[in-house]
């Protein structure tokens, strides 16, 4: 009488190395990710920051004045249609001409500013 086993399964080594080269993949994908995540929204928060400048010196060539509340800049019927926030970012509520757009607390961390 002859014996024979089959094996059509995988063997615990051979799932272990899959999970292995799966976890090497990850650990190299997950910063690249974070690095093209940050960048991005860097890029939104600068395009903010330009939108919002670029509506306060309309509105001080408009009404002759130097300096504007976000209020007045942002809405349905200003210059600015909508603000939406990227990364939690906080943008300045008083705009002078001649000084610089700051928004800070991008994703908790960062820091920017937009000369106008």
């Amino acid at each position: 009488m002859k014996h024979t086993n089959s094996s059509k399964g995988f063997t615990l080594v051979e799932i272990m190395i899959v999970v292995v080269i799966i976890g090497l993949l990850a650990a190299m994908a997950i910063p690249a990710f974070q690095k093209v995540r940050t960048a991005s929204q860097d890029k939104s928060v600068t395009n903010n920051m330009r939108q919002l400048g670029a509506a306060a010196d309309q509105f001080f060539l408009e009404n002759g004045t130097n300096q504007v509340n976000i209020a007045s800049l942002v809405g349905s019927s200003y210059y600015v249609k909508a603000l939406s926030t990227v990364a939690n970012e906080a943008y300045p509520t008083d705009f002078t001409q001649g000084t610089p757009v700051i928004v800070s607390g991008i994703a908790g961390l960062r820091t920017l500013t937009y000369l106008q």
